[in-house]
C-alpha cells in the first residue's frame, strides 16, 4: 500500500523465549505519519466516506493512503501534554459520518468531537460533561445494550456515559459509582463469570447487574493494583475457566498478571504473577491476533515521557506483543520495535522527547490503535506519543484475525 515517509528498516518479531510451538511472527514496517506530533492517542476511521481507513490523532486527521494532513481543531497544551487524552470513533448524532471522543486531563471534561463530512470544515466540539481529571478512555459496552459506552479514566471518580439517544442533540445518561474505587487506571470483564461485563478500577471491581437498567453494581474491594494504565482486563489467561487480572504499571516499571483461584470456603483469591518487568510506563494495553493463530496476543509498549522523571523514562522505547504459552505456563515476549535510549537527556522540566530520544522512536501513548489499517487481512497497529505518530505495518500471513480492529461505531 502506499505510505508517507516510509523508514525502510523491517523489524522482526524477537522472543524472548522460543515461540515456535506458538506461531511464525510477522516481521513489521515503520511508517512515519508525523514525526513531529506530540499527541498520545490515535483513533482510526473512515472520515471522509471514501471506503479507506483515516487516522485522527490531537488537532489532525490524516488522509489514507498518502496520509495528507488536514486541521480538525486547536488543541491546547500545557507544558508537554496536549490537552487531548483520547479519540475513540463514534458516530455521536447519528448521520452515519464517524465522530470522536474525547477527554480531557486538565480542563477535566468529556466531550465529543463532531465530523463535519467534508475536507476542510473544522470539526465541532461538545462537551458532555466536567468529571474532574481524565486520563485516557475506552469504549466498551457495560450494560449489554450493544452498543458502545465511554468509559473515561477520571482518576477522582467512577463515571461512565450511555449514549441513550443519537441525534442532533444527542441525549448522554451519566453513572456515577463514586469515589471511594477511583484510581490511576480503569478497565473492564467478565470477573465472575456470569456472562455479564464488569467494571474494574486499581482498588477492585463492580459487579455488572442482571437488569442492565439497574443502578446497583456491587463493589468488590479484592485488589489494591497502584498506579496501573489503561486498560485493567479481566480474561482468563490459562485456560482454566476464571477470568485473571492484565494490568500494567503507569508510571514504574512492570506488566503483570493476576491469576484467579478459589479459597477454602469458594472465595475469589488472587495470585500476582511478572509477565514482563523491563518494560515501563505502560499505559495502554489492547489484544488482537498479529500472528493469524486464532489467538489474540496482548499488545503494549511504553508511553514515552509519561512523566519526565519517573523509573524507566529514559529508556529506549518499547512496542511488544506477549503470548501465554498454556504448557510452559509462560509468556512468550515478542520486540516489534525497541528504540535507542535517551542517553543525553537533560534533567527534569528541561526534557523534550522530540529533542532527547532519536528520530523515529515508536512509544505506545495513551491510546494504541490495531487494525487492519490497508484492508490486507492482518492487523497493523498506529503507535502515537510524545516521540511522533507512526504506522507499524504487518507484513505477516493474511490469516491474522481482526478482531481487535476498532472501526468506529454507526449509532442504532
Amino acid at each position: 500500500m502506499p505510505m508517507a515517509r516510509s523508514i525502510p528498516t523491517l523489524v522482526a518479531c524477537v522472543s524472548l523465549m522460543t515461540a515456535a510451538a506458538i506461531a511464525e511472527e510477522p516481521t513489521f514496517k515503520t511508517h512515519t505519519i508525523n514525526g513531529k506530533s506530540g499527541f498520545e492517542s490515535a483513533g482510526v476511521f473512515d472520515v471522509d466516506g471514501d471506503g479507506q481507513l483515516d487516522i485522527v490523532s490531537g488537532d489532525t486527521w490524516y488522509q489514507a493512503p498518502s496520509w495528507t494532513p488536514s486541521k480538525v481543531r486547536d488543541v491546547a497544551r500545557q507544558g508537554t501534554y496536549y490537552n487531548e487524552f483520547a479519540t475513540l470513533p463514534l458516530d455521536v448524532n447519528g448521520d452515519k459520518k464517524i465522530d470522536f471522543v474525547s477527554c480531557a486531563y486538565f480542563s477535566k471534561n468529556v466531550g465529543w468531537v463532531e465530523n463535519p463530512g467534508a475536507k476542510g470544515k473544522e470539526w465541532t466540539y461538545h462537551e458532555i460533561d466536567l468529571p474532574g481529571t481524565s486520563e485516557a478512555a475506552v469504549l466498551v459496552d457495560l450494560n449489554g445494550d450493544g452498543k458502545p459506552d465511554v468509559l473515561p479514566n477520571v482518576t477522582t471518580r467512577v463515571v461512565w456515559y450511555e449514549l441513550e439517544q443519537a441525534a442532533a442533540k444527542p441525549v448522554w445518561k451519566k453513572h456515577d459509582f463514586g469515589t471511594e474505587a477511583a484510581g490511576h487506571g480503569v478497565g473492564s470483564g467478565d470477573v465472575n463469570g456470569d456472562g455479564r461485563v464488569d467494571l474494574l478500577t486499581p482498588k477492585g471491581w463492580f459487579e455488572g447487574p442482571a437488569d442492565p437498567k439497574a443502578e446497583t453494581w456491587v463493589w468488590h474491594p479484592e485488589w489494591n493494583l497502584g498506579a496501573t494504565g489503561i486498560q485493567i482486563f479481566a480474561r482468563d489467561v490459562d485456560g482454566d475457566g476464571l477470568s485473571d487480572l492484565v494490568y500494567g504499571v503507569g508510571h514504574d516499571y512492570g506488566l503483570y498478571w493476576m491469576k484467579q483461584g478459589k479459597g477454602a470456603n469458594g472465595e475469589r483469591t488472587w495470585e500476582k504473577h511478572e509477565i514482563d518487568r523491563s518494560i515501563a510506563s505502560v499505559h495502554t494495553l489492547l489484544w488482537a491476533d498479529l500472528n493469524g493463530d486464532g489467538r489474540e496476543e496482548l499488545i503494549t509498549g511504553k508511553r514515552v515521557y509519561a512523566h519526565e522523571i519517573e523509573p524507566g523514562a529514559t529508556d529506549g522505547s518499547v512496542v511488544a506483543s506477549y503470548d501465554f504459552d498454556p504448557k510452559k505456563k509462560a509468556w512468550v515476549k515478542h520486540i516489534l520495535f525497541q528504540g535507542e535510549a535517551a542517553k543525553n537527556a537533560p534533567e527534569g522540566p528541561k526534557r523534550d522527547a522530540l529533542k532527547d530520544f532519536p528520530a523515529g522512536t515508536i512509544g505506545t501513548g495513551l491510546q494504541m490503535t490495531a487494525i487492519d489499517i490497508d484492508h490486507d487481512g492482518d492487523i497493523d497497529l498506529i503507535c502515537p506519543g510524545k516521540s511522533g505518530l507512526y504506522l507499524l505495518e504487518n507484513l505477516g500471513s493474511s490469516k491474522s484475525s481482526a478482531r481487535g480492529e476498532t472501526k468506529g461505531f454507526l449509532s442504532r
